[in-house]
């Protein structure tokens, strides 16, 4: 008890960066998605799907090569569209990002182990120079 008392400062310090590093740890894995390189990744070595939830008119002015537009409203009701095996990744794209998160957490409800949100959505796509496709 003496030690915690002459070393309160110390301890503090400790849980307080223990804490810190804990919350950047989970922040990071919560939402945020995978970054458009590594949806690349997941697309091409480990079979994975890419969902456009984004409204027709918006997918039809541009998108990912490649991607199935499903709308967010709709998502639910056409899970039957999705791979069988729930294993494999299933990469949700948007505008910006912040459909597809939401979609993501939908899919995982589903059984979607590994869906995930490409994170900052068309537009990180595009500054990456990844390729995109209008209808």
């Amino acid at each position: 008890m003496n030690f915690i008392i002459h070393n309160l400062a110390l301890i503090a310090i400790a849980v307080v960066s223990g804490g810190m590093l804990a919350w950047t740890t989970f922040a990071r894995s919560g939402g945020d998605g995978v970054a458009p390189a590594e949806a690349v990744r997941m697309l091409n070595r480990e079979k994975g799907t890419l969902i456009d939830v984004c409204e027709p008119q918006e997918h039809a002015a541009g998108h990912c090569v490649g991607a199935r537009n499903i709308p967010l409203g709709q998502l639910e009701q056409r899970l039957g569209e999705l791979p069988k095996n729930k294993e494999l990744p299933v990469l949700v794209m948007c505008q910006s990002g912040m459909r597809a998160g939401r979609a993501a957490s939908t899919l995982r409800k589903h059984g979607y182990t590994r869906a995930a949100a490409v994170a900052g959505g068309l537009r990180a796509w595009r500054e990456a120079g990844l390729p995109v496709e209008k209808n």
